[in-house]
Protein backbone atom coordinates (compact mmCIF):
# COMPACT_ATOMS: atom_id res chain seq x y z
CA UNK A 1 0.00 0.00 0.00
CA UNK A 2 2.92 2.52 0.81
CA UNK A 3 4.77 1.66 -2.40
CA UNK A 4 1.45 2.51 -4.32
CA UNK A 5 0.68 5.74 -2.32
CA UNK A 6 4.55 6.94 -3.23
CA UNK A 7 4.13 6.20 -6.94
CA UNK A 8 0.48 7.98 -6.93
CA UNK A 9 1.91 11.14 -4.98
CA UNK A 10 5.19 11.25 -8.16
CA UNK A 11 2.82 10.93 -10.60
CA UNK A 12 0.63 13.66 -9.10
CA UNK A 13 3.98 15.98 -8.54
CA UNK A 14 5.00 14.90 -12.39
CA UNK A 15 1.23 15.64 -13.40
CA UNK A 16 1.41 19.06 -11.76
CA UNK A 17 4.95 19.95 -12.99
CA UNK A 18 3.62 19.34 -16.56
CA UNK A 19 0.49 21.38 -16.48
CA UNK A 20 2.86 24.39 -14.76
CA UNK A 21 4.90 24.19 -17.91
CA UNK A 22 2.39 23.61 -20.42
CA UNK A 23 0.66 26.58 -18.50
CA UNK A 24 3.85 28.87 -19.12
CA UNK A 25 3.75 27.54 -22.38
CA UNK A 26 0.23 28.93 -22.94
CA UNK A 27 0.43 32.31 -21.42
CA UNK A 28 3.34 32.71 -22.98
CA UNK A 29 2.03 31.92 -26.79
CA UNK A 30 -1.11 34.64 -26.05
CA UNK A 31 1.23 37.13 -24.63
CA UNK A 32 3.36 36.78 -27.49
CA UNK A 33 0.12 36.77 -30.18
CA UNK A 34 -1.87 39.32 -28.59
CA UNK A 35 0.50 42.00 -27.18
CA UNK A 36 3.00 41.63 -30.71
CA UNK A 37 -0.42 42.03 -33.27
CA UNK A 38 -1.01 45.16 -30.95
CA UNK A 39 2.80 46.43 -31.15
CA UNK A 40 2.59 45.53 -34.55
CA UNK A 41 -0.53 47.12 -35.92
CA UNK A 42 -0.75 50.44 -33.08
CA UNK A 43 2.95 50.83 -31.75
CA UNK A 44 1.75 50.79 -28.41
CA UNK A 45 0.13 47.70 -25.57
CA UNK A 46 -3.56 48.62 -25.38
CA UNK A 47 -4.72 46.76 -22.19
CA UNK A 48 -8.19 48.78 -22.26
CA UNK A 49 -9.19 46.77 -25.41
CA UNK A 50 -11.58 43.99 -24.24
CA UNK A 51 -11.49 42.17 -27.00
CA UNK A 52 -7.93 41.60 -27.56
CA UNK A 53 -7.64 40.39 -23.80
CA UNK A 54 -10.48 38.24 -24.09
CA UNK A 55 -9.03 36.60 -27.17
CA UNK A 56 -5.34 36.24 -25.42
CA UNK A 57 -7.23 34.53 -22.85
CA UNK A 58 -8.70 32.36 -24.97
CA UNK A 59 -5.71 31.26 -26.54
CA UNK A 60 -3.86 30.88 -23.03
CA UNK A 61 -5.99 28.35 -22.26
CA UNK A 62 -6.34 26.18 -26.02
CA UNK A 63 -2.71 26.37 -25.73
CA UNK A 64 -1.94 25.39 -22.42
CA UNK A 65 -4.71 22.58 -22.88
CA UNK A 66 -3.48 21.70 -26.07
CA UNK A 67 0.08 21.28 -25.24
CA UNK A 68 -0.60 19.16 -22.26
CA UNK A 69 -2.57 16.91 -24.46
CA UNK A 70 -0.09 16.58 -27.24
CA UNK A 71 3.07 16.35 -24.79
CA UNK A 72 1.42 13.26 -22.81
CA UNK A 73 0.57 11.56 -26.61
CA UNK A 74 3.96 11.82 -27.22
CA UNK A 75 5.16 10.08 -23.73
CA UNK A 76 2.59 7.86 -24.16
CA UNK A 77 4.33 6.81 -26.57
CA UNK A 78 7.51 5.02 -24.87
CA UNK A 79 5.16 2.75 -24.02
CA UNK A 80 4.18 1.59 -26.71
CA UNK A 81 1.08 3.64 -28.37
CA UNK A 82 1.43 5.37 -31.58
CA UNK A 83 2.30 8.86 -31.75
CA UNK A 84 -1.55 10.37 -32.45
CA UNK A 85 -2.75 7.03 -32.87
CA UNK A 86 -0.66 6.80 -36.60
CA UNK A 87 2.85 6.49 -36.03
CA UNK A 88 5.45 3.90 -34.19
CA UNK A 89 9.04 5.84 -32.71
CA UNK A 90 9.98 2.19 -31.84
CA UNK A 91 12.67 1.86 -34.41
CA UNK A 92 14.02 4.95 -34.27
CA UNK A 93 14.55 5.24 -30.56
CA UNK A 94 15.66 1.57 -30.46
CA UNK A 95 18.70 2.36 -32.77
CA UNK A 96 19.42 5.88 -31.22
CA UNK A 97 22.98 6.35 -30.51
CA UNK A 98 24.35 2.62 -31.80
CA UNK A 99 25.62 3.25 -35.15
CA UNK A 100 28.42 1.65 -36.33
CA UNK A 101 28.41 3.66 -39.42
CA UNK A 102 31.30 5.63 -41.34
CA UNK A 103 31.49 9.26 -40.88
CA UNK A 104 29.84 11.08 -43.45
CA UNK A 105 31.58 14.54 -42.63
CA UNK A 106 33.16 15.04 -45.69
CA UNK A 107 30.71 14.13 -48.11
CA UNK A 108 28.04 16.53 -46.07
CA UNK A 109 30.86 19.47 -46.10
CA UNK A 110 31.15 19.20 -49.72
CA UNK A 111 27.16 18.86 -50.31
CA UNK A 112 26.98 21.98 -48.22
CA UNK A 113 29.82 24.24 -50.06
CA UNK A 114 28.52 22.86 -53.41
CA UNK A 115 24.75 24.11 -52.20
CA UNK A 116 26.11 27.31 -51.54
CA UNK A 117 28.25 28.01 -54.26
CA UNK A 118 25.54 29.14 -56.71
CA UNK A 119 24.24 31.84 -54.27
CA UNK A 120 27.31 33.10 -53.89
CA UNK A 121 27.84 33.22 -57.72
CA UNK A 122 24.91 34.84 -58.27
CA UNK A 123 25.14 37.20 -55.40
CA UNK A 124 28.71 38.33 -56.21
CA UNK A 125 31.26 38.51 -54.62
CA UNK A 126 29.07 37.72 -51.46
CA UNK A 127 26.99 39.73 -49.09
CA UNK A 128 29.05 42.98 -48.06
CA UNK A 129 27.34 44.49 -45.78
CA UNK A 130 25.82 45.22 -41.57
CA UNK A 131 28.64 47.35 -40.92
CA UNK A 132 31.28 45.99 -43.60
CA UNK A 133 32.77 49.40 -44.78
CA UNK A 134 33.57 50.70 -41.41
CA UNK A 135 35.13 47.14 -40.08
CA UNK A 136 37.27 47.49 -43.75
CA UNK A 137 38.10 50.92 -42.99
CA UNK A 138 39.03 50.11 -39.86
CA UNK A 139 41.61 47.57 -41.08
CA UNK A 140 42.99 50.37 -43.58
CA UNK A 141 43.06 53.76 -41.29
CA UNK A 142 45.00 51.43 -38.51
CA UNK A 143 41.93 52.80 -36.55
CA UNK A 144 40.09 50.61 -34.26
CA UNK A 145 37.20 50.50 -31.81
CA UNK A 146 35.93 47.75 -29.50
CA UNK A 147 32.61 48.36 -30.88
CA UNK A 148 33.08 46.04 -33.52
CA UNK A 149 34.84 42.75 -31.81
CA UNK A 150 38.28 43.08 -33.25
CA UNK A 151 39.17 39.72 -34.00
CA UNK A 152 36.61 40.00 -37.25
CA UNK A 153 37.63 43.40 -38.15
CA UNK A 154 41.42 41.86 -38.17
CA UNK A 155 40.23 38.67 -40.11
CA UNK A 156 37.46 40.58 -42.39
CA UNK A 157 39.66 43.52 -42.94
CA UNK A 158 43.25 41.77 -43.52
CA UNK A 159 41.66 39.39 -45.86
CA UNK A 160 40.18 41.78 -48.34
CA UNK A 161 43.13 44.52 -47.74
CA UNK A 162 45.78 41.70 -48.76
CA UNK A 163 43.78 40.35 -51.83
CA UNK A 164 42.91 43.98 -53.00
CA UNK A 165 47.21 45.00 -52.53
CA UNK A 166 47.66 41.59 -54.62
CA UNK A 167 44.66 41.86 -57.14
CA UNK A 168 44.02 45.36 -57.44
CA UNK A 169 39.90 44.76 -56.76
CA UNK A 170 38.06 44.80 -54.05
CA UNK A 171 35.20 42.66 -55.19
CA UNK A 172 37.95 39.49 -55.17
CA UNK A 173 39.17 40.29 -51.30
CA UNK A 174 35.07 40.33 -50.57
CA UNK A 175 34.84 37.13 -52.72
CA UNK A 176 37.96 35.34 -50.86
CA UNK A 177 36.93 36.04 -47.12
CA UNK A 178 33.21 34.98 -47.57
CA UNK A 179 34.31 32.05 -49.42
CA UNK A 180 36.72 31.39 -46.68
CA UNK A 181 33.74 31.92 -44.34
CA UNK A 182 31.58 29.75 -46.45
CA UNK A 183 34.09 26.95 -45.82
CA UNK A 184 34.44 27.07 -41.81
CA UNK A 185 30.69 27.49 -41.37
CA UNK A 186 29.61 24.71 -43.46
CA UNK A 187 32.39 22.69 -42.13
CA UNK A 188 30.73 23.50 -38.68
CA UNK A 189 27.08 22.15 -40.27
CA UNK A 190 28.56 19.24 -41.72
CA UNK A 191 29.80 18.51 -38.26
CA UNK A 192 26.79 19.13 -36.33
CA UNK A 193 24.83 16.82 -39.36
CA UNK A 194 27.36 13.77 -39.15
CA UNK A 195 27.16 13.94 -35.36
CA UNK A 196 23.18 13.66 -35.51
CA UNK A 197 23.75 10.81 -38.50
CA UNK A 198 25.97 8.69 -35.61
CA UNK A 199 22.91 8.86 -34.09
CA UNK A 200 20.66 7.15 -36.42
CA UNK A 201 19.44 10.03 -37.85
CA UNK A 202 19.56 7.87 -41.28
CA UNK A 203 20.53 8.56 -44.77
CA UNK A 204 17.72 10.28 -45.66
CA UNK A 205 17.67 12.26 -42.37
CA UNK A 206 21.18 13.09 -43.17
CA UNK A 207 20.16 14.00 -46.85
CA UNK A 208 17.48 15.85 -45.20
CA UNK A 209 19.66 17.71 -42.69
CA UNK A 210 21.98 18.95 -45.23
CA UNK A 211 19.92 20.50 -47.59
CA UNK A 212 18.63 22.39 -44.73
CA UNK A 213 21.55 23.94 -43.94
CA UNK A 214 22.72 24.39 -47.48
CA UNK A 215 19.63 25.47 -49.12
CA UNK A 216 17.09 27.19 -46.06
CA UNK A 217 17.61 31.41 -47.62
CA UNK A 218 18.18 32.29 -43.66
CA UNK A 219 20.93 30.17 -43.16
CA UNK A 220 22.49 30.86 -46.52
CA UNK A 221 22.01 35.17 -45.97
CA UNK A 222 24.43 34.72 -42.89
CA UNK A 223 26.84 31.84 -44.22
CA UNK A 224 27.52 34.37 -47.32
CA UNK A 225 27.39 37.41 -45.32
CA UNK A 226 30.71 39.25 -44.42
CA UNK A 227 28.78 40.19 -41.13
CA UNK A 228 30.30 38.69 -37.84
CA UNK A 229 26.55 37.05 -36.97
CA UNK A 230 27.29 34.00 -39.27
CA UNK A 231 30.39 33.05 -37.50
CA UNK A 232 29.78 33.64 -34.37
CA UNK A 233 26.12 31.72 -34.85
CA UNK A 234 28.46 28.87 -35.89
CA UNK A 235 30.33 28.90 -33.17
CA UNK A 236 26.92 28.81 -30.44
CA UNK A 237 26.17 26.08 -32.58
CA UNK A 238 29.14 24.20 -32.20
CA UNK A 239 29.64 25.09 -28.22
CA UNK A 240 25.38 23.47 -28.30
CA UNK A 241 27.19 20.00 -30.04
CA UNK A 242 29.55 19.61 -27.57
CA UNK A 243 27.31 19.98 -24.35
CA UNK A 244 25.28 17.43 -26.05
CA UNK A 245 28.52 15.08 -26.63
CA UNK A 246 29.14 16.22 -22.63
CA UNK A 247 25.85 15.21 -21.35
CA UNK A 248 25.26 12.07 -22.87
CA UNK A 249 28.87 10.54 -22.07
CA UNK A 250 31.34 12.94 -20.24
CA UNK A 251 34.02 10.63 -18.84
CA UNK A 252 34.25 10.08 -23.16
CA UNK A 253 34.65 13.50 -23.62
CA UNK A 254 36.56 14.44 -20.90
CA UNK A 255 39.08 11.51 -22.01
CA UNK A 256 39.62 13.04 -25.43
CA UNK A 257 42.30 16.41 -25.63
CA UNK A 258 41.21 17.20 -28.72
CA UNK A 259 37.11 17.49 -27.65
CA UNK A 260 38.38 19.02 -24.56
CA UNK A 261 40.81 22.17 -26.70
CA UNK A 262 38.23 22.43 -29.44
CA UNK A 263 36.04 22.77 -26.50
CA UNK A 264 37.95 25.36 -24.93
CA UNK A 265 38.82 26.93 -28.43
CA UNK A 266 34.88 27.49 -29.21
CA UNK A 267 34.27 28.73 -25.89
CA UNK A 268 36.68 31.79 -26.76
CA UNK A 269 35.89 31.90 -30.44
CA UNK A 270 32.14 32.39 -29.87
CA UNK A 271 32.24 35.40 -27.56
CA UNK A 272 35.42 36.88 -29.03
CA UNK A 273 32.74 37.18 -32.70
CA UNK A 274 29.90 39.02 -30.72
CA UNK A 275 30.31 40.33 -26.67
CA UNK A 276 27.57 39.21 -25.82
CA UNK A 277 28.21 36.08 -25.90
CA UNK A 278 30.47 36.17 -23.56
CA UNK A 279 28.07 37.28 -20.88
CA UNK A 280 25.70 34.42 -21.62
CA UNK A 281 28.75 32.02 -21.35
CA UNK A 282 29.32 33.85 -18.08
CA UNK A 283 26.20 33.14 -16.66
CA UNK A 284 25.89 29.59 -18.34
CA UNK A 285 28.99 27.87 -16.30
CA UNK A 286 27.23 28.23 -12.92
CA UNK A 287 24.67 26.14 -14.41
CA UNK A 288 26.63 23.49 -15.92
CA UNK A 289 29.28 23.12 -12.88
CA UNK A 290 25.69 22.40 -10.80
CA UNK A 291 24.76 19.99 -13.18
CA UNK A 292 27.87 17.72 -13.46
CA UNK A 293 28.67 18.16 -9.64
CA UNK A 294 28.97 14.85 -9.21
CA UNK A 295 32.13 15.05 -11.77
CA UNK A 296 33.15 18.55 -10.33
CA UNK A 297 36.87 17.02 -8.89
CA UNK A 298 37.14 15.72 -12.82
CA UNK A 299 38.28 17.93 -15.73
CA UNK A 300 35.20 19.55 -16.49
CA UNK A 301 35.31 22.65 -14.38
CA UNK A 302 38.26 23.69 -15.67
CA UNK A 303 37.51 23.17 -19.15
CA UNK A 304 34.49 25.20 -18.49
CA UNK A 305 36.11 28.56 -16.55
CA UNK A 306 39.26 28.77 -19.17
CA UNK A 307 37.53 30.01 -21.92
CA UNK A 308 36.45 32.96 -19.67
CA UNK A 309 40.08 33.72 -18.42
CA UNK A 310 41.27 33.44 -22.05
CA UNK A 311 38.67 35.54 -23.31
CA UNK A 312 39.54 38.40 -20.97
CA UNK A 313 43.19 37.85 -21.57
CA UNK A 314 42.74 37.93 -25.47
CA UNK A 315 40.41 41.00 -25.73
CA UNK A 316 42.31 42.97 -23.16
CA UNK A 317 45.53 42.05 -25.72
CA UNK A 318 43.71 43.17 -28.64
CA UNK A 319 42.59 46.48 -27.28
CA UNK A 320 46.45 47.24 -25.89
CA UNK A 321 48.11 45.94 -29.07
CA UNK A 322 45.34 47.85 -31.61
CA UNK A 323 45.24 50.79 -28.89
CA UNK A 324 41.63 50.44 -29.28
CA UNK A 325 38.96 53.12 -28.23
CA UNK A 326 36.14 51.62 -26.01
CA UNK A 327 32.77 50.90 -26.23
CA UNK A 328 30.71 53.55 -25.54
CA UNK A 329 27.83 53.89 -22.80
CA UNK A 330 24.59 53.81 -24.75
CA UNK A 331 25.53 50.62 -26.18
CA UNK A 332 24.37 48.90 -22.69
CA UNK A 333 21.91 52.11 -22.42
CA UNK A 334 19.80 51.50 -25.38
CA UNK A 335 16.44 50.53 -23.44
CA UNK A 336 16.83 53.68 -20.82
CA UNK A 337 17.39 55.79 -23.52
CA UNK A 338 14.97 54.75 -25.68
CA UNK A 339 12.09 54.70 -22.70
CA UNK A 340 12.85 58.55 -21.98
CA UNK A 341 13.17 59.64 -25.15
CA UNK A 342 9.75 57.76 -25.31
CA UNK A 343 8.53 59.59 -23.01
CA UNK A 344 9.91 63.11 -23.88
CA UNK A 345 8.62 62.86 -27.38
CA UNK A 346 5.09 61.55 -26.75
CA UNK A 347 4.58 62.51 -23.21
CA UNK A 348 6.71 65.96 -22.59
CA UNK A 349 3.80 67.51 -20.45
CA UNK A 350 4.60 64.55 -17.58
CA UNK A 351 8.00 66.16 -17.34
CA UNK A 352 9.41 69.40 -15.20
CA UNK A 353 11.80 72.11 -17.19
CA UNK A 354 14.77 70.49 -15.00
CA UNK A 355 13.97 66.74 -16.03
CA UNK A 356 13.43 67.84 -19.83
CA UNK A 357 17.16 70.02 -19.09
CA UNK A 358 18.88 67.33 -17.58
CA UNK A 359 17.94 64.93 -19.79
CA UNK A 360 18.90 67.02 -22.60
CA UNK A 361 22.10 67.21 -20.95
CA UNK A 362 23.06 63.54 -22.00
CA UNK A 363 21.04 63.10 -25.32
CA UNK A 364 21.08 66.69 -27.47
CA UNK A 365 17.88 67.65 -28.54
CA UNK A 366 18.44 67.05 -32.12
CA UNK A 367 18.77 63.28 -31.35
CA UNK A 368 15.95 63.30 -29.65
CA UNK A 369 13.49 64.69 -31.62
CA UNK A 370 14.97 61.92 -34.05
CA UNK A 371 13.11 59.19 -31.87
CA UNK A 372 11.65 56.42 -34.12
CA UNK A 373 10.00 53.26 -32.11
CA UNK A 374 11.38 50.68 -33.18
CA UNK A 375 15.11 51.57 -34.08
CA UNK A 376 17.44 53.07 -31.53
CA UNK A 377 20.43 54.15 -33.46
CA UNK A 378 19.61 57.91 -34.17
CA UNK A 379 19.04 58.59 -30.70
CA UNK A 380 21.39 56.84 -28.51
CA UNK A 381 24.43 57.92 -31.30
CA UNK A 382 24.21 61.86 -29.11
CA UNK A 383 24.69 59.98 -25.94
CA UNK A 384 27.01 62.27 -24.03
CA UNK A 385 29.25 59.91 -22.33
CA UNK A 386 31.90 61.72 -20.76
CA UNK A 387 28.75 63.43 -18.91
CA UNK A 388 27.94 59.75 -17.91
CA UNK A 389 31.05 59.27 -16.67
CA UNK A 390 31.26 61.76 -14.28
CA UNK A 391 27.20 61.76 -13.32
CA UNK A 392 25.55 58.38 -13.83
CA UNK A 393 23.52 59.01 -10.51
CA UNK A 394 21.82 61.46 -11.79
CA UNK A 395 20.91 59.77 -15.42
CA UNK A 396 19.36 56.95 -13.28
CA UNK A 397 17.29 59.31 -11.04
CA UNK A 398 15.72 60.84 -13.76
CA UNK A 399 15.48 57.33 -15.36
CA UNK A 400 13.27 56.40 -12.18
CA UNK A 401 11.34 59.49 -11.90
CA UNK A 402 10.06 58.98 -15.40
CA UNK A 403 9.20 55.14 -14.46
CA UNK A 404 7.01 56.19 -11.83
CA UNK A 405 5.17 58.50 -13.89
CA UNK A 406 4.26 56.61 -17.23
CA UNK A 407 5.40 52.78 -16.42
CA UNK A 408 3.83 51.58 -19.39
CA UNK A 409 5.35 54.28 -21.82
CA UNK A 410 8.36 52.55 -21.03
CA UNK A 411 7.06 48.91 -21.32
CA UNK A 412 6.45 50.41 -24.77
CA UNK A 413 9.29 51.70 -25.67
CA UNK A 414 10.89 48.39 -25.03
CA UNK A 415 8.52 46.55 -26.40
CA UNK A 416 8.77 48.02 -29.67
CA UNK A 417 12.40 47.37 -30.02
CA UNK A 418 12.33 44.15 -29.36
CA UNK A 419 8.66 42.06 -30.60
CA UNK A 420 9.62 41.03 -33.40
CA UNK A 421 11.92 38.36 -31.88
CA UNK A 422 8.74 37.06 -30.39
CA UNK A 423 5.78 38.00 -32.26
CA UNK A 424 5.37 34.86 -34.43
CA UNK A 425 3.31 37.28 -37.20
CA UNK A 426 5.75 40.51 -37.39
CA UNK A 427 7.04 42.13 -40.53
CA UNK A 428 10.75 42.51 -40.23
CA UNK A 429 11.19 46.08 -41.67
CA UNK A 430 12.44 48.50 -38.72
CA UNK A 431 14.56 50.33 -41.42
CA UNK A 432 11.58 51.18 -43.76
CA UNK A 433 11.98 54.83 -45.75
CA UNK A 434 16.24 54.50 -44.85
CA UNK A 435 18.39 54.97 -47.78
CA UNK A 436 21.48 52.84 -47.77
CA UNK A 437 24.24 52.35 -50.75
CA UNK A 438 22.29 50.83 -53.77
CA UNK A 439 18.27 51.64 -52.40
CA UNK A 440 15.66 52.45 -50.18
CA UNK A 441 14.18 49.85 -47.42
CA UNK A 442 10.55 50.03 -48.86
CA UNK A 443 8.89 46.68 -48.06
CA UNK A 444 11.23 44.53 -46.00
CA UNK A 445 14.32 44.55 -44.34
CA UNK A 446 14.74 41.26 -43.11
CA UNK A 447 18.67 40.91 -44.42
CA UNK A 448 20.69 44.03 -45.67
CA UNK A 449 21.34 41.85 -48.93
CA UNK A 450 23.69 44.93 -51.03
CA UNK A 451 27.34 45.07 -51.07
CA UNK A 452 28.64 48.43 -49.47
CA UNK A 453 31.45 50.11 -50.73
CA UNK A 454 34.17 49.67 -51.87
CA UNK A 455 32.71 46.55 -53.60
CA UNK A 456 29.81 46.06 -56.18
CA UNK A 457 27.74 43.37 -57.13
CA UNK A 458 28.38 41.41 -60.28
CA UNK A 459 25.69 38.85 -60.50
CA UNK A 460 26.75 35.75 -62.46
CA UNK A 461 23.70 34.59 -61.95
CA UNK A 462 20.98 36.39 -62.49
CA UNK A 463 17.74 34.77 -61.12
CA UNK A 464 19.45 33.85 -57.81
CA UNK A 465 20.24 37.37 -57.05
CA UNK A 466 16.69 38.54 -57.82
CA UNK A 467 15.57 35.84 -55.17
CA UNK A 468 17.40 36.36 -52.79
CA UNK A 469 16.67 40.18 -53.46
CA UNK A 470 13.09 39.44 -53.21
CA UNK A 471 13.55 37.53 -50.02
CA UNK A 472 15.35 40.02 -48.59
CA UNK A 473 13.74 43.82 -49.35
CA UNK A 474 11.33 43.21 -51.64
CA UNK A 475 7.64 41.73 -50.37
CA UNK A 476 8.22 38.27 -50.16
CA UNK A 477 6.43 38.83 -46.15
CA UNK A 478 3.04 40.12 -47.60
CA UNK A 479 2.80 38.24 -50.24
CA UNK A 480 3.37 34.97 -48.85
CA UNK A 481 2.32 35.49 -44.63
CA UNK A 482 1.91 31.51 -44.41
CA UNK A 483 4.99 30.53 -46.05
CA UNK A 484 6.67 33.70 -44.23
CA UNK A 485 6.01 32.48 -40.78
CA UNK A 486 8.97 30.39 -41.05
CA UNK A 487 11.36 33.05 -41.71
CA UNK A 488 10.34 34.48 -38.40
CA UNK A 489 12.23 34.55 -35.38
CA UNK A 490 9.03 34.89 -33.27
CA UNK A 491 7.59 31.24 -35.02
CA UNK A 492 10.79 29.42 -34.49
CA UNK A 493 11.09 30.69 -30.83
CA UNK A 494 7.60 28.99 -30.07
CA UNK A 495 9.11 25.84 -31.73
CA UNK A 496 11.80 25.92 -28.91
CA UNK A 497 9.32 26.81 -26.08
CA UNK A 498 7.29 24.05 -27.02
CA UNK A 499 9.95 21.64 -27.38
CA UNK A 500 12.06 22.70 -24.26
CA UNK A 501 9.18 23.22 -21.71
CA UNK A 502 8.29 19.89 -22.02
CA UNK A 503 11.97 18.71 -21.39
CA UNK A 504 11.18 20.41 -18.45
CA UNK A 505 8.34 18.93 -17.40
CA UNK A 506 9.52 15.62 -17.70
CA UNK A 507 12.83 16.94 -15.70
CA UNK A 508 14.53 16.16 -18.97
CA UNK A 509 17.56 18.99 -18.05
CA UNK A 510 20.32 16.88 -19.90
CA UNK A 511 17.68 18.08 -23.16
CA UNK A 512 17.78 21.28 -21.97
CA UNK A 513 21.18 22.49 -20.41
CA UNK A 514 23.42 22.21 -24.08
CA UNK A 515 20.79 24.85 -25.42
CA UNK A 516 21.26 27.22 -22.33
CA UNK A 517 24.50 29.49 -23.70
CA UNK A 518 22.05 30.26 -26.84
CA UNK A 519 18.69 31.04 -24.60
CA UNK A 520 20.79 33.50 -22.29
CA UNK A 521 22.08 34.68 -25.34
CA UNK A 522 18.38 35.45 -26.71
CA UNK A 523 18.11 36.78 -23.72
CA UNK A 524 20.32 39.53 -24.43
CA UNK A 525 19.24 40.68 -27.95
CA UNK A 526 15.99 41.17 -26.35
CA UNK A 527 17.73 44.54 -24.77
CA UNK A 528 19.27 45.59 -27.85
CA UNK A 529 18.98 48.34 -30.21
CA UNK A 530 16.20 47.08 -32.53
CA UNK A 531 15.30 43.76 -33.72
CA UNK A 532 16.96 42.21 -36.79
CA UNK A 533 17.00 38.33 -37.54
CA UNK A 534 20.94 38.81 -38.32
CA UNK A 535 21.13 38.84 -34.36
CA UNK A 536 19.19 35.36 -34.10
CA UNK A 537 20.11 33.17 -37.11
CA UNK A 538 21.48 30.68 -34.68
CA UNK A 539 17.39 29.87 -34.08
CA UNK A 540 17.60 28.06 -37.05
CA UNK A 541 21.21 27.00 -37.26
CA UNK A 542 20.63 24.92 -33.76
CA UNK A 543 16.98 23.77 -35.00
CA UNK A 544 18.16 20.01 -36.40
CA UNK A 545 19.95 19.59 -32.79
CA UNK A 546 16.56 20.73 -31.30
CA UNK A 547 13.99 18.20 -32.97
CA UNK A 548 16.58 15.33 -33.66
CA UNK A 549 18.46 14.89 -30.04
CA UNK A 550 18.10 11.90 -27.75
CA UNK A 551 14.52 11.06 -27.29
CA UNK A 552 14.30 9.04 -24.62
CA UNK A 553 16.38 11.34 -22.63
CA UNK A 554 14.60 14.28 -23.61
CA UNK A 555 11.42 12.75 -22.32
CA UNK A 556 12.86 11.98 -19.11
CA UNK A 557 13.01 8.37 -19.55
CA UNK A 558 16.83 6.99 -19.44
Amino acid sequence: MEKSDLGKNKFNRNSKIAWLMSGLFGVLSGLFMVLGYQLENQSRINLADKNAMYIMALIMVVLTVDAKHVWDNYTSTFYGEKLMGLFRLDKYRASYGKSDKKSRFVQNWLLMMALNIPVLLGTFPGFFVYDAQDELNEVLTRTFTTHHPLLHVLLLGGTIALAHKITGSWNAGIFLYILLQMMVITAIFAYVTDYLYQKKLGKTGNLITCLYYGLFPTIVMFTLCSSKDGLFGAFLLLLTVFLFQMVEDLEGFLSSRIKVVLFISTAVLMPLFRHNGFYAYLVFVPFALFYFRKKIKSLVAPMLLIPVALYLIISGLFSGILSSEGTHHQEMLTVPIMQMARVYTYEPDIMTQEEKELLISYIPEENLKLYTPRVSDMVKVGFDNELYEKDSKSFWKLWKSLLVKKPMTYLNAWFLTSYGYWYPASVMNVYQGNTVFTFTYEDSSYFGYEVEAPGHRVSLIPALDSLYRYLSIGSFQQDAPVLALLFKPGCILLIYMFVLFYRLSRKSFSGVLPFMPMILTFLTVLLGPTYLVRYVVYLWTSLPLLLAGNPASNAGIE
